[in-house]
């Protein structure tokens, strides 16, 4: 049954963590798992010294007015300036700008002649979204949030002289710039972003194939890891390369961006690398083509694949905490989490993104829940613990224990010094023949009532019943102050009580009641005594044996006391000393006392 329960208990774990990965791709908490995820692993490290962004800044701005303004033959000056030495010029030049109307007749010409002479630039476009309602082969409808509603392309003449791709930006539903898409399915046809064609471009001038990513869902996106954080990247002044004060052999061979680099251009994200400050569309693009370059690209790992595996180890984990102690537990719990975050770089190295958070997150909750678990146990066990010693110990003795933080039940035995306190009515045997089974009852739980009331006013342990007998411990299994004399008024209580409960009982039955009792003191060994299924909190040895010897030796009425308890009290009590007597048992005889009178 125990295998059933555990077995249950990890489908629910599975199902929880099933549960989880859901809500974390499809919900609000992947995009904070993804962010963690930013702080882990992206690095600032440009090792691809062959890109350069051409930036439209301030100082091209103040220099040649808004960009809106400008005339064709700018920017063809800068393709013919760029490429004017065909040894020397770039491997590609992409315009992170789109030219989508036709301006000037003859400068237009201009800068679509120099992009056809030049053969190696890419001119940006741009793909407007909108959700619209698809069928597929199926006849299945479902909404597609990247359909083209229109396209926003370069003016004819360029269009056809240049080698297109789309400029947009993917920013993600937390604002940060992390993904890209890779191409896209237009009108039959697959259109490429600009940096997939800068990448494509720059790969076949070096000779090598061009290699795309593995990508994922309808935009067919990718992540990519940053290489620079803003300003990362070797930026040029637009002015300064068309002014002729930088040396265009600078660009010889490379990937060279042209883009907006002023802010006022308004084309600055937030981008993964850096959540604190804003990043320009160009140096995006530049970030994406090294990770084009050096294999820096990842998609999301298998949702299904995870959760099974996560699953699995959190049901291992729920079974291990439930064995193990709180402290191991803990332990366990930040390994699992340690590897968990190294597992997720690796990983992410490998081209895979993984969860950081969500498995320790959930790991985290089965290690509370086993927290509470043991909390509330701990309680429980208190509680049993206060319920059963309250069938022992005055109830005010109990509430102490319960508060006491510091109070512990020895488990086996201990030895300590105690006082044992026996009494039991006489004649109750022959007593009970001669009476209905129901008045023999009643006297004897009037008589267990005040027994049991006078050792809990005196804060002694009941220890159990024994027919008409009843046997108490003092100092045990708390410390209690002056519990010799303690045990000898108990003795003294109860007596008081029999001489009222004699009264009553000869009126109503005509039976007359009296008590016999013995107290002793020594050590003895206490604790929980029995088996695993049954055992009993007790007293036992040769003081509890004394104790049991003087109670039978007792007459009606009379309490016998231990020279050792007389010793601890005989300043707080008058007795008759009946000498020595011998015991039953014992081989040496014990000097008795008779109480006669407690001074409290």
């Amino acid at each position: 049954m125990k295998s059933l329960g555990r077995a249950k208990t990890a489908i629910v774990t599975i199902a929880i963590v099933l549960v989880s990965v859901v809500f974390h791709y499809f919900g609000a908490a992947g995009l904070w798992d993804i962010g963690i995820s930013d702080r882990l692993n992206q690095r600032e490290s440009v090792t691809n010294k062959k890109i350069y962004i051409i930036g439209i800044d301030d100082k091209t701005l103040e220099q040649y007015g808004p960009v809106n303004t400008w005339s064709r033959d700018i920017p063809a000056r800068l393709v013919e300036m760029l490429n004017v030495d065909a040894t020397k010029k770039p491997a590609v030049i992409g315009f992170d700008v789109i030219y989508s109307e036709q301006a000037d007749e003859k400068a237009d010409k201009h800068f679509a002649d120099a992009c056809k002479l030049a053969g190696n630039v890419v001119v940006a476009q741009s793909f407007s979204f909108k959700e619209m309602p698809e069928t597929d082969e199926n006849g299945k409808v479902t909404y597609n949030p990247y359909h083209v509603d229109y396209v926003i392309e370069p003016y004819e003449s360029l269009r056809d002289s240049a080698i297109t791709g789309y400029a947009n930006t993917t920013v993600d539903m937390d604002g940060y710039v992390r993904q890209a898409m890779a191409y896209i399915d237009y009108e039959g046809e697959r259109a490429y972003s600009l940096s997939s064609r800068v990448y494509e471009m720059f790969q076949e001038s070096q000779g090598k194939e061009a290699v795309f990513p593995a990508t994922y869902g309808r935009s067919n996106r990718f992540y990519f890891t940053y290489s620079g954080k803003p300003g990362g990247y070797n930026v040029v002044s637009m002015a300064d390369v068309l002014s002729g004060s930088i040396d265009v052999g600078i660009f010889q061979g490379a990937a060279v961006l042209v883009g907006a680099y002023a802010v006022g251009m308004q084309d600055s994200y937030t981008p993964a690398i850096s959540h604190n400050s804003q990043m320009y569309g160009v140096e995006i693009h530049a970030n994406i083509i090294e990770a084009l370059l050096e294999g820096k690209t990842q998609t999301p790992f298998s949702p299904i694949l995870y959760a099974v595996a996560a699953g699995i180890l959190c049901g291992l984990f729920f079974l291990a905490a439930r064995k193990a102690k709180i402290l191991l537990t803990g332990i366990l719990f930040v390994l699992a989490a340690v590897l968990n975050v190294v597992f997720a770089r690796i990983m992410y190295q490998q081209g895979s993104i993984v969860p950081v958070i969500l498995l320790p997150i959930v790991l985290a909750l089965i290690f509370l829940a086993r927290v509470i678990q043991g909390y509330l146990t701990e309680i429980m066990r208190r509680r049993r613990v206060v319920n059963v010693f309250k069938q022992y110990v005055a109830p005010q003795v109990v509430d102490k224990i319960s508060k006491d933080r510091d109070f512990e039940l020895v488990l086996g035995g201990e030895n300590r010094h105690i006082a044992v306190l026996f009494v039991d009515i006489r004649g109750f045997t022959t007593m009970s023949e001669s009476m209905q089974p129901e008045e023999v009852v009643e006297i004897l739980n009037e008589y267990l009532s005040l027994t049991t009331k006078s050792i809990f006013d005196n804060g002694g342990t009941l220890d159990k019943f024994v027919g008409d007998a009843t046997m108490a411990v003092f100092n045990a299994p708390f410390e209690l102050d002056d519990y010799i004399f303690r045990a000898v008024c108990t003795a003294w209580d109860m007596r008081a009580g029999a001489d009222e409960l004699a009264d009553k009982f000869e009126k109503r039955f005509g039976k007359s009641v009296a008590f016999g009792i013995g107290v002793n003191c020594g050590n003895a060994v206490v604790g929980n005594i029995g088996c695993e299924f049954r055992m009993d909190y007790t007293a036992i040895g040769d003081t509890v044996n004394t104790a049991a010897r003087l109670e039978s030796n007792a007459g009606r009425g009379q309490i016998l006391i231990s020279e050792e308890v007389y010793e601890a009290v005989k300043d707080r009590v008058s007795v008759t000393p009946i000498g020595e007597i011998p015991l039953k048992g014992k081989s040496k005889g014990v000097f008795v006392y008779q109480l006669d009178e407690v001074k409290k």
